[in-house]
């Protein structure tokens, strides 16, 4: 269960000044000013445990649909709570919109507003529901994914409106008795797992990157303009060691080469302790992340036959089951689009620096559907930083990353409106032909 919100935006006269710096000022001096409120008002959300994986928290889901739906009907907004998608999943999900003038700019921004499950002893250093700021980040489960970053465009919505710059199974075994004379299932597991992937992180299961697509001159430019620090990067990840040495193919692996991760088991006793049982069944999960151009179905293939290869050579008398509970087809955007211009004109306006073009893994398949039901481009704009732990324990967003993504938002806003008012005098412009002699 995925509870996002998806605010359709229209918001600009198109009117607004390219030279408007002290329009900028105004709405960044707002937003200064009130960053306080806008962390209490994050401290609230983040005190929701909308944990959507457990059903004893389903009620608090519930709750923060409520809530966000609230929040948005204050900016003047109307809503509607759905409970069906475009592609048939049943998926809570709270509509907004915000003026009906097909004559102005759209702008529809997407995030959600559920969490993944967190507890205090699972090595946070504060109690994940309960916003705490140290040294200036907000930790708190949802503060960076993504609570914080919704929050962040509601914020920057919020002060055009206040500026009036918007219009309104079987038993286990004991291993003393039957251990060494029984086929484990968790033996069998094990291997399996084992024979995905090997020391160098490639991927063990023939044909799997048969289709991968081919690297081009523009993207090894791109990569190669990219700011990177590998030592940086060590530890963030708290590590000091990677499979690759160098820039390149750390960036090659990242984005543009298929990653095989193994996630947990399940079945398998895992509290503190000990307990020598043979667990009658177990269930392994991991996961491929797909590039450009891999196909759901031949990998899901491609996966099955492999493993049901190695089981067989094992002789085990246990059963094997592979499925395939998920699955998102790989997803890129043209960088070219005026969306992506705006975007980088406001972060060289809020952080005074060129914005470097990622491709990253993260699964959000909700950006692919976006593009195919709308026909327009879909824009990856993050405000977490890559230490922000998302999904771990002591997730964050900085108090700097929250309120400068809430000036990035308003000034992503007043770009749009520019580039919506050039195209309509580029529009409204007619040349007047001449005869031929």
């Amino acid at each position: 269960m995925i509870l996002f919100v998806a605010a359709l935006m229209l918001l600009f006269e198109p009117r607004v000044s390219s030279t408007s710096s002290s329009l900028e000022t105004q709405i960044f001096q707002y937003i200064d000013d009130h960053q306080n409120e806008f962390i209490e008002n994050l401290k609230d959300w983040v005190a929701v445990k909308s944990d959507s994986v457990q059903p004893a928290f389903r009620k608090e889901v519930t709750r923060m649909m409520e809530l966000t739906a609230d929040r948005l009907r204050a900016l003047g907004t109307s809503v509607m709570l759905v409970n069906q998608l475009p592609d048939g999943q049943s998926l809570p999900a709270v509509l907004a919109e915000l003026g009906k003038d097909p004559h102005k700019p759209t702008v529809c921004f997407y995030g959600h507003v559920d969490v993944q499950p967190a507890k205090k002893e699972d090595g946070w250093k504060t109690d994940p529901y309960t916003l705490t700021e140290i040294d200036g980040n907000l930790y708190g489960r949802g503060a960076t994914d993504n609570k914080g970053p919704v929050l962040a465009w509601i914020n920057a919505v919020e002060t055009f409106r206040a500026l009036k710059l918007v219009e309104c199974g079987e038993k286990d075994l004991h291993s003393g008795t039957f251990g060494g004379i029984i086929h484990e299932p968790m033996t069998d597991l094990i291997a399996l797992l084992d024979s995905l992937v090997n020391m160098s992180g490639h991927i063990l299961i023939p044909g799997i990157y048969d289709d991968v697509a081919t690297l081009t001159e523009e993207e090894k430019q791109l990569d190669e303009s990219i700011e990177y620090d590998l030592e940086e990067h060590k530890t963030i990840a708290g590590v000091n060691k990677f499979l690759y040495d160098t820039k390149e193919d750390i960036l090659l692996h990242l984005w543009r080469y298929p990653c095989l991760s193994i996630h947990g088991i399940e079945g398998a006793f895992y509290e503190p302790g000990i307990k020598t049982v043979i667990p009658s069944k177990v269930i392994g999960k991991f996961s491929i992340r797909q590039v450009p151009h891999m196909a759901l179905a031949t990998v899901e293939k491609q996966v099955t036959q492999y493993l049901e290869e190695v089981f067989s050579k094992r002789n085990s008398s246990n059963k094997l089951k592979v499925s395939m509970p998920m699955g998102t087809m790989p997803w890129i955007a043209d960088i070219k689009k005026p969306m992506y211009l705006a975007a980088k004109t406001a972060i060289k306006t809020v952080f005074g620096e060129e914005p470097d073009m990622i491709q990253d893994g993260s699964t959000i398949p909700i950006a692919r559907m976006f593009q195919n039901e709308t026909r327009k481009s879909v824009m990856m704009l993050p405000i977490g930083a890559a230490d922000a732990g998302e999904h771990s324990q002591n997730e964050k967003i900085s108090r700097y990353n929250y309120i400068q993504g809430t000036k990035l938002f308003a000034s992503f806003f007043l770009e749009i409106s520019k580039f919506h008012g050039q195209l309509q005098e580029a529009s409204n412009t007619t040349s007047v032909p001449t005869e031929e002699p």
